[in-house]
């Protein structure tokens, strides 16, 4: 058994999300495909497939092979590479995701720029407003907002989002100011029922923490949605930082009540444990990490 094939058709396999899928990726009959895998599960005497619900999955030791396979045969091509002189080019698809607005505004431009850098790189951008299993969804990177849940992963913090209250200039002049949270109940409100990171009406007095919430005039499950209700003079909204980073500094929103607003998010990139990362994961680390960092660092504080 050729174990380097073995290892590719796995993989292959499995970033398909199914033994046929594999096969048409491979170009190869599904019964050599079918064939190669069980060969490399009787190689081994441990079974690394299962299928699931959603599909094909992988056992804890399917997990940690499948890994270990992954940085070996790219260190095996970047090894052909140097010998070749080609030492700059990477080849092999990369899947990251990240909420909807923020990797349309901040992701996407820097994937973008290393899509440029790593033309032979193949990137899958899943932006959904729901935290995905790495693991079960094939996932290499992914960029969370909010406090992390103990686990494995490994986090690296990019930066912090901060909790904003906002209204248009043409509501504030019709309804007045809020000049402290309790006033929020004499105003309308639109409730954004998104993401799990999605910011509550909580506020500081003091060292407590409380909350307040105006009336909800307007409820809606996209942001973008919210934001242009808010635009128009609907209401007062709450929202994290990045998400209406341009109006704010353009000023057709503006933050009420800084003085009361909550602890601010982290954001982190997050990968799997399971030794080294693979060459081209780190050379995506390499290059998001500083420029988000830099980006995140000239998001709007949500002040006045």
């Amino acid at each position: 058994m050729d174990r380097l094939d073995a290892m590719a058709v796995l993989l292959a396999v499995v970033e398909a999300g199914s033994l046929s899928a594999g096969a048409r990726r491979l170009g190869a009959p599904l019964a050599t495909v079918s064939r190669k895998v069980a060969e490399l599960e009787r190689h081994l005497g441990a079974r690394l497939l299962l299928r699931t619900r959603r599909g094909l999955g992988l056992t804890e030791e399917g997990r940690a092979f499948v890994a270990a396979s992954r940085r070996i045969l790219e260190e095996v091509e970047a090894a052909e590479r140097e010998a070749a002189g080609q030492q700059g080019a990477l080849r092999g698809g990369l899947h990251v995701t990240a909420p909807v607005a923020f990797g349309e505004r901040h992701l996407l431009p820097i994937a973008l720029g290393f899509l440029r850098e790593q033309p032979e790189i193949d990137l899958r951008l899943s932006l959904v407003d729901r935290p995905i299993s790495l693991v079960e969804e094939h996932v290499d990177v992914a960029l969370r907002i909010g406090h992390l849940a103990d686990s494995a992963l490994i986090a690296t913090r990019v930066g912090q989002v901060r909790r904003v209250i906002c209204a248009s200039p043409a509501y504030l002049a019709r309804r007045g100011m809020p000049r402290q949270p309790d006033d929020l109940a004499g105003h309308d409100g639109i409730s954004f029922q998104g993401f799990a990171t999605a910011p509550e009406w909580r506020y500081r007095g003091d060292s407590a923490a409380f909350a307040v919430e105006p009336h909800p005039k307007l409820a809606v499950n996209t942001t973008e949605a919210a934001i242009q209700a808010a635009l128009s003079g609907l209401g007062i909204l709450r929202v994290l930082s990045y998400q209406v980073s341009e109006e704010l500094r353009s000023g057709r929103l503006l933050a009420l009540l800084p003085d009361f607003a909550p602890a601010p998010l982290p954001v982190h990139l997050l990968h799997a444990p399971a030794g080294p990362p693979a060459l081209k994961l780190r050379r995506f680390l390499d290059w998001a990490v500083p420029r988000l960092r830099a980006r995140m660092a000239g998001l709007p504080a949500g002040g006045p």
